[in-house]
């Protein structure tokens, strides 16, 4: 046996101690950063080959380990802009030198240029919203993302592009009778038009469907301001079973007289047109668009679709928030600021929606917190503590046996 080998063998121990004392102590001081994963110390025996009667004390050897796949409480808030991901997941977000990173830490707020920016400056990216159009998802890349940025732009409009009407025709009607309702429109500058829906019996269970531009419309001869037309057909119990053409689309105006600004094409919805018994009702419609509104907050929903709140209530998705993963995201390599990069042992990272495969819903006004157990710990430090001193003794005695041995000569 060794006396030195054994002097190395109690200081292998007393680091590798040393070490677990330090997760110890970074986990304590991190007990209350949100989205933080615990690090634990795991030990491995390294034996040296013996022989001939002697025994070569070996060591132990240490390695860290991060607790990222494991989910941490949810404390809840009142900005809009705190969130935290229910399931699998991280969010993806940009540093200052544009490298991208994966956190679990949702505490973002918007810095002066109307960017989510998260307590250590990262930027929580996403994709530009496309209605109906999900990107494509990558697989080891961020193509694509772009910061979510919400900026007050000032006064903002939107042309109408597409909207319904709901009315039921009355099935007592004469042939040549009509009925007519209203819908209020707004043209590329936010300016409302009107536009009227003419009904007109036209036979035993069919009508026809005119559209009208209130202030071109004439009669004619020559006929002016029809942007579209549409036949129906109803069964027996008053239910709408065919349309010519199938979808309504108006046709766009441009140029309107006195501003300039243009109407758009509109895709109208009839389907829920009835032909009842009873009087002419319109029982609903709507139209998107909006009139020019400031900018008054924010919305996230669970898929992470970003909209921005006007003035007037109207609620315009304008992001919506990416998601990333690896196959073993205990092996994502941790970076200052509590986000995570790819290691070599995690596997690819691959994007996605929130509520889509793997990926967990995103819940705004919450936060995840640290999954950090106090109890645990203190018990692991005094745990570490102990087995530190008790191979601070080993050293001591391989020492000591050694001095009685240089003074064996005298």
């Amino acid at each position: 046996m060794s006396l030195y080998g054994s002097m190395r063998t109690g200081v292998s121990g007393m680091n590798a101690q040393s070490n677990r004392l330090g997760t110890v102590a970074e986990n304590i001081a991190n007990a209350n950063t949100t989205g933080y994963k615990r690090a634990s110390t795991e030990f491995s025996s390294m034996i040296l080959p013996s022989g001939g009667g002697n025994y070569n004390s070996g060591g132990v050897e240490t390695q860290v380990r991060y607790s990222i796949s494991q989910q941490g409480g949810t404390s809840y808030t009142t900005s809009a802009s705190d969130l935290a991901i229910n399931g699998g997941g991280f969010f993806i977000v940009q540093g200052s030198g544009g490298q991208n990173f994966l956190t679990r830490a949702g505490s973002f707020v918007p810095d002066k240029d109307g960017n989510l920016v998260n307590t250590a400056g990262y930027k929580l990216m996403g994709y530009e919203y496309k209605a109906g159009a999900d990107p494509t998802v990558v697989v080891n890349g961020f193509d694509g993302l772009t910061e979510v940025k919400l900026k007050d732009e000032g006064l903002v409009a939107s042309g109408s592009t597409k909207g319904a009407m709901e009315a039921n025709l009355p099935s007592g009607a004469a042939v040549g009778d009509e009925s007519k309702t209203s819908l209020v429109v707004y043209d590329s500058q936010g300016n409302t038009r009107i536009l009227d829906f003419v009904y007109k019996k036209t036979g035993v269970n069919a009508w026809s469907l005119e559209v009208r531009d209130r202030d071109t419309y004439s009669a004619g001869p020559p006929v002016a301001g029809v942007l579209g037309t549409q036949t129906m057909t109803f069964d027996a119990a008053g239910k709408r079973i065919s349309a010519t053409p199938a979808t309504l689309t108006t046709t766009a105006i441009t140029g309107l007289p006195g501003t300039g600004a243009d109407l758009n094409a509109l895709t109208i919805d009839t389907t829920k047109t009835t032909q009842l018994g009873g009087d002419f009702t319109s029982s609903g419609g709507g139209i998107d668009g909006s009139k020019p509104s400031k900018m008054s907050g924010f919305e996230i929903d669970k898929d992470g679709i970003v909209y921005v709140k006007y003035g007037d209530g109207n609620l315009i998705p304008k992001f919506r928030i990416a998601l990333a993963t690896v196959q073993s995201p205990d092996k994502l390599l941790p970076e200052s600021g509590n986000v995570y990069s790819q290691g070599t042992d995690s596997g690819v990272i691959v994007t996605g929606f929130a509520g889509s495969g793997a990926f967990g819903s995103i819940q705004s006004k919450a936060l995840e917190n640290s999954n950090v157990d106090i109890a645990n710990e203190l018990t692991s430090m005094i745990e570490a503590q102990r087995n530190y001193t008790a191979n601070s003794k080993v050293f001591q005695t391989a020492s000591d046996l050694l001095d009685v041995l240089v003074n064996l000569k005298r």
